[in-house]
């Protein structure tokens, strides 16, 4: 059996929290596979960069590449708001220049950030933030986590309140992940990720 080979554009530094969720969830999904990263640092330099990114993971050898970014930007009162089609656009042209074929690229836009993936297995962050003497339940199940606006402080306000922990993406959001079966059914909640899990098993 042929193990797939695919490449994933995030916009996070090396190691960072996008890269590191991102492989944990991707190889649930897919089992065994190769997955190269390509880390633009930050949103900006993704949605300029994507083009020619794209175009050296698909020349190294992957099959298909999947772009993968958050809609809400790191500094959410910024004027005009952020645009999904207007960013998907951006990206599409920056593909187009760089010459890639589109039909090997996925766009995935998270909403509204990484942690909305997060607060879809509402179960998982109760246990990780729960201890022995004391569960904390404060968390309550939601039906679509990409509905709440700001799912980061969420996080946060969640993390202090249970353990006095200041939450830190690029060291928690794996740890998150990783505490506990990566149970597929619950983080459907967030239609991005389902989108994420439907592009990534495509035939």
């Amino acid at each position: 059996m042929t193990v797939p080979h695919i490449g994933i554009i995030v916009e996070c530094g090396p190691r960072g929290a996008d890269e590191l969720v991102c492989r944990a969830l991707a190889a649930a999904i897919l089992g065994e596979a190769q997955i190269d990263f390509a880390c633009m640092h930050n949103k900006a330099k993704l949605l300029q960069g994507a083009g020619r990114a794209a175009a050296e993971l698909l020349a190294t050898g992957c099959e298909r590449v999947f772009v993968v970014w958050d809609l809400r930007p790191a500094w959410p009162d910024q004027s005009p708001r952020p645009c999904r089609k207007i960013e998907r656009d951006q990206l599409q042209t920056v593909l187009k220049e760089a010459g890639v074929d589109a039909s090997r690229v996925s766009l995935i836009c998270v909403e509204q950030e990484l942690e909305s993936w997060l607060l879809a297995d509402a179960e998982k962050l109760r246990r990780f933030l729960s201890t022995p003497a004391h569960a904390y339940a404060e968390i309550p199940a939601s039906k679509n986590p990409d509905l709440v606006p700001n799912p980061k402080a969420v996080v946060i306000k969640h993390f202090k309140a249970a353990r006095g922990w200041r939450y830190a993406d690029t060291r928690h959001a794996i740890r998150v992940i990783e505490s506990g079966p990566i149970v597929l059914s619950r983080l459907r909640r967030s239609a991005s990720f389902a989108r994420f899990e439907a592009k990534l098993t495509r035939p």
